[in-house]
């Protein structure tokens, strides 16, 4: 508290020094009337104006939110996972109940690979295998970009080696429905997909959540448990805990939050529009054991935030509930926030999960 009420004093000086630093400089003919004029103009729109639009405006908090107008990359061929270095891989479409299109990848295991042969534009023979009984994971992607970004189909090739992959773009990402998202409606396509795979496969069903998508995962989750529908495992890479806290760590927002007024113009908006993520909460909800993996060098969601989720899940949840686990990636390998497939014991740590999920 002490940390934060001196943050505010510098911020609150820096607000009132800069613009009689301008003047002065102006004054002495250090700066032009025109430079001075400009700068104070910077001013007042970066720290004053540009807060007052983030409170009142909903659909600016959800682009700076979700980032999904950035695609990347911008020549994407969503028909095609062969393109990116995916073979026997389909791309397909659902149709959900409330009538959003989302478009979907299926990747088969490496242990198909060697009967695939001419059947990779069969689709009754991917929805054949996908109820074939080995296991499968659903992955839910954090904001910005889509199914078929670099880092994400990198990890897709790791996990491949263990599971059918189903990757899937919520709506307003990629080439699905370009519809305006907020958590609920993507939670709501994460349900529907999760309940379209659990329909047709004979394994057991894994959950891999990343940034963002780790909210979505364990808020669908706690749903779906409502109903009595447990994966067999849940997988959060670079999860926060909530969205209040997580958004004063947010690269766009970083330079504002200790300004006095950022409670009243950044995170009470945000809470009030229903962008509230409240991990921490839901943790408590999902009957199935949950691996964390978070790298020190995290800038996008700082490890203090994953380790704040796991403690509150020490806390709040019931050994039959199954085993948390936390795994902490050192800085010096410079996972950051998206290449955690990187590292050399990845392919361990998923096993040893796996193999502690079968024991329940």
């Amino acid at each position: 508290m002490d940390l934060y009420c001196h943050n505010i004093c510098i911020n609150l000086f820096i607000g009132s020094i800069l613009p009689i630093l301008i003047c002065t400089l102006c004054h002495f003919n250090v700066i032009s009337l025109i430079a001075a004029k400009l700068l104070l103009l910077v001013f007042v729109v970066l720290f004053v104006v540009l807060p007052l639009i983030f409170k009142f405006s909903y659909k600016f908090q959800s682009s700076l939110l979700f980032l999904n107008f950035v695609h990347v990359p911008y020549n994407a061929n969503y028909a095609h996972p062969e393109k990116y270095g995916l073979a026997n891989a389909r791309n397909f479409y659902l149709r959900t109940d409330d009538d959003m299109t989302l478009g979907v990848w299926q990747i088969l295991p490496n242990s198909l690979e060697n009967g695939v042969d001419n059947k990779t534009d069969d689709e009754q023979y991917y929805e054949n295998v996908l109820g074939d009984g080995q296991d499968v994971i659903i992955y839910l992607h954090g904001n910005a970009g889509t199914r078929l970004s670099g880092h994400r189909v990198e990890l897709y090739k790791i996990l491949r080696r263990f599971f059918h992959v189903i990757a899937f773009d919520y709506r307003s990402y990629g080439d699905s429905t370009n519809d305006s998202p907020s958590e609920t409606k993507l939670v709501s396509d994460s349900i529907f997909i999760y309940n379209w795979v659990a329909n047709r496969t004979k394994g057991n069903l894994y959950v891999w959540g990343h940034s963002l998508g780790t909210s979505l995962a364990l808020h669908s989750l706690s749903i779906l448990q409502k109903l009595d529908i447990q994966p067999k495992g849940v997988i959060l890479e670079a999860p926060f805990n909530n969205m209040r806290e997580e958004i004063s760590e947010f690269p766009l927002a970083r330079m504002f939050k200790y300004l006095p007024w950022f409670q009243y113009t950044v995170t009470e908006p945000l809470i009030e529009n229903g962008f509230t993520f409240e991990s921490d909460r839901f943790i408590c909800r999902v009957d199935a054991p949950i691996l964390i993996l978070h790298a020190e060098d995290d800038h996008v969601v700082p490890i203090k935030l994953g380790k704040k989720l796991y403690h509150e899940g020490e806390h709040c949840r019931r050994k039959t509930q199954g085993k948390l686990i936390f795994h902490q990636f050192e800085g010096k390998h410079k996972y950051e926030h998206k290449y955690i497939c990187r590292s050399p014991e990845i392919n361990d740590i998923i096993r040893d999960f796996i193999k502690e999920t079968k024991q329940r």
